[in-house]
């Protein structure tokens, strides 16, 4: 009998195969190219033998059926060798791509009726092998997820998943799925007609056999001579307005930037028009095609790779030993200190909560409570589980609380003598070996810990607001931050379920330092004169999650007002001041505009809720000349918008704030929205060439100022024709 490395191989009296997907010395199942060779031997083994009535595909792993295809072996199969052609580059991808298909094509066409069992999550290329089964029933768990992700990080599905979901249901419906990549539960892929049937956890192979026996159809509905496509296919009458529509809306969400969007219609849109074989093809061709383009390759190593690296514990000190945080003060029970308790309590950490007053830190525990409240209303948590979470929080103020804590995170406002004072009485009640954590945004850690007893223990913790949805968090070094501080850091930072990135210290660190480029680049294209309606389009349009205006009344106008006049006070007469500082002085101090939370900023916000309103009293303050912007207008200003922010990621690294690329991309991304297009803007300059780089950013500075000069490190590099990826030593490491 054959026996397989990635498969456990049975069959039952009734003649019914069971095929346990199980790769060894994984926690998850992925599809290598040994599991993919395994495939075929079983379809062709079942299709052979005459006693095998059917078969059903599980899953031996305890957290999922199938993650999808294990990218980092596709990139060394798809052509990633740089000693190749471009042609023969695309030719391996295609060729990879097919493969893969021709796998599950043999799979569906064998002969005999193959159901899947699913039984914990199925993403990606694991919902595709689902997909090329016959029938599917899915364990009714609210932990289980099914969908094809691929375009979150630039990719379309590759193994057949543009060609089997819209003939299964419909081109519209589809196209929603796999254009957004969200995931589906179990009983809305039955609704919607992804799977046949939900079975009760532990049934689902029982179940499976039972449709074998009953029915056992061994054709798939495409392949019958009496298909219709669900909906109509591109040409009839209720399908063409699917991508007349489609068209319309994506360019509308995406602006352009994402080509992995604009290929999944194109897949969609010819593959429904010829039979399953030939949009096959098709649909390789379009993989191998996106396989090749800058945008993904770029978004497949900051949003896969590198954030799985990170999320591992890559920029760990190596020989220091593990740590595992059981009790984590929280000072300060603001919104970012209830957010940050709450993340804590999920991880089953002890949470201390400490405020000024005991009616204060109760608020931020009641943070928590409603947060637990909707995922028990959602059927996400059972109410018991809840409880024990909540139970985990202890809202007080007396710093004698603070004892047996491992870590203290301090969370209060962003003011020096606060966290100094603070920063003491946590101390006071610490052990030796505890770490202190603060959780500012702006003011240098090196600073901050001059008013601890310990500096080698005092670390930057920044998350980010609201920290139960945001995944980055920022670990920033001071100038006596111990080895021992950031290890212990990263484990905490895993422990909750978060990205750490690790950077050295500078005011505003890397993302507060990076992100305030951009909402101040809007300041000065309002001061300028440029409509605020053109410049939040157009910092929409690069890709960014929101305009810069928008973004800069959610932090709020008199946070950026206090933290600019602090940085003038630290920086005496070094501090030079910008176009926009009177704006934002004007808009703060003789308004009292302050932004969102007081429903006045940039824009007017209804208290009914209705739609937010530029505040016509823009135009009093600067002097609107620029109301019309063709093509080249607006190109240029997204150019301002991304290089901006590049030019000052660069001189991050320049000055030894950022040490590897990785933190540059992902904390940009995850932080604070960078074009995920870009890859980060680390890949943004090595795409766009050092030395045009340098170029554009030198032409900017003689248009627009100093604040777009290039660093010495990039006029280096360009001259030496090298790239930021392939030559990081050139950058500064930290001490």
């Amino acid at each position: 009998m054959t026996a397989y490395e990635t498969f456990k191989f049975s069959v039952d009296s009734d003649g019914i195969a069971t095929a346990v997907f199980d790769v060894p010395g994984r926690s998850m199942n992925t599809l290598t190219a040994t599991v993919l060779k395994e495939i075929t031997l079983i379809a062709e083994r079942i299709g052979a033998d005459p006693a095998i009535k059917g078969a059903v595909i599980t899953s031996g792993k305890t957290s999922g059926f199938c993650a999808g295809a294990d990218l980092g072996e596709m990139g060394e199969n798809a052509g990633g060798d740089a000693r190749l052609s471009e042609q023969e580059r695309l030719q391996r991808a295609f060729d990879s791509a097919y493969g893969f298909n021709k796998v599950l094509r043999g799979l569906e066409t064998c002969g005999k009726p193959i159901a899947a069992a699913i039984n914990g999550l199925a993403l990606g290329g694991g919902l595709e092998v689902t997909l090329a089964c016959h029938y599917r029933v899915v364990s009714d768990s609210p932990k289980i997820q099914l969908g094809l992700p691929e375009s979150k990080i630039g990719l379309l599905p590759g193994g057949g998943g543009t060609q089997r979901l819209p003939r299964l249901i419909g081109a519209q419906k589809a196209l929603e799925l796999i254009n957004a990549g969200n995931p589906v539960s179990p009983q809305e892929a039955v609704k919607i007609g992804i799977v046949h049937a939900t079975a009760a956890p532990g049934t689902e192979v029982s179940t499976a056999k039972d449709w074998i026996r009953a029915k056992g159809d061994p054709v798939q509905p495409w392949d019958k001579k009496d298909y219709k496509v669900p909906g109509g296919t591109p040409h009839s009458p209720g399908g063409a307005g699917v991508f007349t529509i489609g068209n319309a809306l994506l360019r509308k969400n995406s602006y352009g930037n994402y080509p992995a969007q604009k290929f999944i219609m194109s897949c969609v849109y010819e593959g429904l028009q010829v039979p399953m074989d030939a949009a096959l093809r098709i649909e390789s061709r379009y993989f191998a095609k996106l396989l090749m383009h800058p945008a993904a390759k770029n978004m497949i190593r900051s949003m896969f790779l590198s954030m799985q690296e990170l999320g591992k514990g890559a920029r760990r000190p190596a020989g220091q030993p593990p740590s595992d945080a059981r009790k984590v003060t929280v000072i300060g029970a603001g919104m970012m200190g209830a957010g940050i308790a709450y993340v804590q309590a999920m991880a089953g950490i002890e949470t201390v909560l400490i405020d000024t007053t005991i009616e204060a830190a109760e608020k931020g525990k009641a943070y928590s409570a409603a947060l637990l409240v909707k995922q028990v209303e959602r059927g996400k948590m059972a109410k018991e589980k809840a409880d024990a979470v909540l139970a985990l929080i202890k809202p007080t103020t007396d710093y004698a609380d603070v004892k047996g804590s491992d870590l203290v995170v301090e969370a209060v406002f962003e003011n020096r003598e606060i966290k100094a004072a603070v920063t003491k009485l946590a101390e006071a009640e610490l052990s030796p070996g505890a770490i202190f954590g603060s959780n500012t945004s702006t003011l240098p850690i090196t600073g901050l810990a001059e008013a601890s007893r310990r500096p080698e223990n005092f670390i930057g913790i920044h998350f980010f607001s609201p920290v139960d949805k945001m995944g980055l968090v920022e670990l920033i070094l001071g100038k006596k931050t111990a080895p021992r501080a950031v290890a212990v850091a990263i484990d905490y930072v895993k422990k909750i379920r978060k990205t750490p990135i690790v950077v050295n210290d500078s005011r505003g660190f890397y993302t507060s330092r990076c992100f305030g480029t951009y909402v101040a680049e809007g300041q000065e294209m309002l001061a300028e004169g440029i409509a605020p309606a053109i410049v939040d389009n157009v910092g929409r349009m690069t890709g960014m999650p929101r305009g810069p205006l928008e973004l800069a009344d959610d932090v709020a106008l008199d946070l950026a007002y206090k933290v600019r006049e602090q940085t003038k006070k630290d920086l005496g007469s070094a501090y030079v001041a910008g176009p926009s500082d009177a704006l934002i002085e004007a808009l703060v101090v003789k308004h009292g505009r302050l932004g969102r939370k007081n429903a006045k900023g940039f824009y007017d916000y209804p208290a009914n809720k209705g739609p937010k309103t530029l505040w016509p009293g823009l135009s009093d303050l600067v002097a609107i000349e620029v109301t019309e912007a063709d093509p080249a207008a607006v190109e240029e200003l997204k150019k301002r918008f991304l290089y901006r922010q590049a030019v000052e990621a660069a001189r991050c690294v320049a000055e030894g704030v950022v040490t590897d690329p990785r933190d540059g991309d992902v904390g940009a991304i995850l932080g604070w929205g960078f074009a995920p297009w870009t890859g980060g803007p680390i890949s943004l300059i090595d795409t766009v060439g050092l030395a045009k780089f340098v170029e554009e950013c030198d032409r900017m500075a003689q248009a627009y100022g100093p604040r777009f000069a290039p660093p010495q490190l990039l006029r280096d590099m360009a001259a030496r024709g090298e790239t930021l990826y392939g030559n990081w030593k050139a950058a500064p490491k930290a001490a």
